[in-house]
């Protein structure tokens, strides 16, 4: 019997100890440390972003004014004229005997006009003495008065031959680069004012040009009640600044000022267009470049946060906060352009909040979770241009 009890007592021991024992307390996580700071508040010059293309100031349709051959074209595709260049000349010959044609009218009137201006003085002394009645004095100085219209008529005449015989030079209207020719030497093209007049070549201007782009409705009730509080000049009458950078470029190097806001929002997009004008003297710009603008947007007091500390949410951007128990709350978020090196919250910040700056790369720091705030600073950099 008692080696019998000596051989269950290892087994009774394990199960004291496997049900009988009271458990251990299970260890608490630590907090996760994150740096954290409230928004930098600041006074910036707002430069509102809009995307844009370049176009010409002054487009110009090179169509002859009459029709004929081209006899000779005088420019190389693409290269810049001035205004007033010669670019085809038509054959002159059918026009030059027409200008022949009005000058012999001309002299033949001015003979017939001396003829009846004599033959009128002869009848003056007639018409006293009654040889000649007073209708056949009327009818002489009609007929003076007649050949008078009949020369006018045939200057007239030679002036507009002279014209059509001008305009068989074909001219650059205004300076800048023209682009090829349209018809070659040898053809016949159709002049005048009718819209199938034949189109010989395009012109379009170079320096300056123009930047168009649009801007949202918001945007414009913005801007027009700061003009209202005086704190903005109006695009329609002044020049705005607004600096540009072309799909290759990392700075807004190339600066102008507003010239035109349209009249009116169009219905379709709830956009107005605007226009800005930029020095091209170096021929850079070119009209249906690609480009982004900035619109100077009046002096605004704005909360700045570093752009790493932005989390998107679906379509939605959110700051992580600390609440007073040290639990992280989402707070979304609307942003605008970057200043400093920090991006502007527009909405959804207070100048006290504190927010997550660092370690919101961790993925245990999310909604809910009790962080170990650290304190941190936000700093700005040099502007970017």
């Amino acid at each position: 019997m008692r080696l019998r009890q000596s051989a269950f007592w290892p087994v009774a021991v394990l199960l004291a100890m496997s049900f009988g024992a009271p458990p251990a307390k299970a260890q608490q996580p630590q907090a996760i440390p994150v740096g954290v700071a409230k928004p930098l508040a600041k006074r910036i010059t707002r430069w509102d972003e809009y995307p844009g293309r370049f176009q010409a100031v002054n487009t110009v349709e090179v169509r002859a004014r009459v029709s004929g051959f081209i006899q000779k074209i005088h420019f190389r595709d693409g290269q810049i004229v001035k205004e007033g260049d010669l670019l085809f000349t038509l054959d002159q010959r059918p026009y030059q005997l027409a200008v022949d044609s009005a000058k012999a009218d001309v002299a033949r009137y001015q003979a017939t006009l001396q003829f009846a201006m004599a033959d009128l003085q002869r009848a003056e002394p007639l018409v006293k003495s009654g040889a000649i009645s007073d209708q056949v004095f009327d009818q002489r100085k009609s007929t003076l008065s007649s050949t008078q219209a009949q020369l006018l008529s045939a200057q007239v005449a030679v002036k507009s031959a002279e014209l059509n015989l001008e305009w068989t030079e074909v001219r650059a209207a205004i300076g800048g680069v023209i682009s090829d020719r349209k018809v070659d030497v040898g053809n016949l093209i159709a002049g005048g004012q009718a819209a199938s007049t034949t189109l010989l070549s395009t012109i379009v201007s170079q320096d300056p040009i123009h930047f168009l782009f649009d801007v949202s409705e918001s945007d414009f009730l913005r801007y027009a009640r700061l003009h209202s509080a005086g704190e903005r000049t109006s695009s329609r009458e002044a020049k705005n600044p607004v600096r540009i950078k072309l799909a290759d470029e990392d700075k807004f190097t190339h600066t102008g000022t507003m010239d035109f806001v349209d009249n009116q929002l169009s219905t379709r997009s709830g956009t107005l267009r605007g226009r800005a004008i930029v020095d091209n003297k170096e021929g850079l710009l070119q009209p249906g470049l690609f480009g982004r603008l900035q619109l100077f947007g009046g002096e605004v007091d704005a909360l700045l946060v570093p752009d790493s500390a932005i989390v998107s949410d679906q379509a939605s951007k959110i700051v992580f906060m600390i609440g007073p128990d040290n639990a992280v709350k989402p707070a979304p978020v609307t942003l605008g352009p970057i200043v400093d090196g920090l991006r502007v919250v527009e909405r959804g910040l207070n100048p006290d909040d504190q927010i997550v700056i660092s370690g919101i790369a961790n993925p245990a720091v999310r909604p809910g979770v009790k962080v170990a705030p650290q304190p941190a600073q936000i700093q700005a950099q040099t502007a970017a241009k």
